[in-house]
């Protein structure tokens, strides 16, 4: 399980059973393109597998012109 953090929210969601960040961005609601995914302060792609105890962090993708 991994705990994540969604900036977009400045929301904490505990104990999320997935196997990577895709699964989690699809139990959570999250748009893959509109994020960054960061493991353990490491930027990942979603297909990444997850370790007990990961942290990640959703970060806003902000684009304008």
């Amino acid at each position: 399980m991994v705990n994540v953090f969604i900036e977009r929210e400045n929301k904490f969601v505990k104990n999320v059973k997935a196997r990577n960040a895709e699964q989690v961005m699809q139990i959570l609601n999250i748009n893959p393109e509109t994020v960054l995914i960061i493991k353990n302060n490491e930027l990942i792609l979603a297909e990444e597998n997850l370790n007990d105890n990961d942290d990640l962090k959703f970060l806003s993708v902000i684009s304008g012109g």
